[in-house]
């Protein structure tokens, strides 16, 4: 009968986005966690890769972390040896935080296995349709940032 069976809803697109994220999330701890890392650690490492020598407060908003928790996050890897914080020399006041050759060779050693779970992830796509989910999720952060 029309009316009476009951429609369920899809999920909504913000909540499917926070369901990839924690699965990814859990899959990343449990990769890296031997290394003495945690996802949110490894995640830092990969920002300073890509843009070394970054202020705490820009590794923070990089890094999707308050503050507070990238202050954290960079004194547990300093002491692991994995970055070096040092002066900039235009100013002062501030520290940039740097990949130590220790952090770069972490970093190489996890590539092939980080590559291995990303496609995973994406292993009943068409490349097509992975390179059309990279666009959707870039075009989303940025309507939102």
């Amino acid at each position: 009968m029309v009316g009476t069976e009951a429609t369920k809803a899809s999920p909504s697109l913000l909540y499917m986005v926070k369901r990839v994220e924690l699965v990814v999330r859990s899959h990343l701890d449990e990769l890296v966690r031997p290394e003495g890392i945690t996802a949110l650690q490894y995640t830092s490492l990969t920002v300073l890769e890509r843009h070394d020598g970054l202020p705490a407060a820009q590794l923070a908003r990089d890094s999707f972390v308050t503050a507070q928790s990238v202050a954290d996050v960079v004194r547990a890897l300093e002491n692991r040896g994995l970055v070096r914080r040092e002066r900039n020399p235009g100013n002062r006041r501030e520290l940039l935080i740097h990949l130590t050759d220790e952090g770069l060779d972490l970093l190489a050693r996890f590539a092939v296995p980080v590559r291995e779970l990303e496609e995973r992830m994406v292993r009943d796509l068409t490349p097509h349709q992975t390179d059309q989910l990279r666009q959707a999720l870039s075009r989303a952060w940025h309507a939102l940032s």
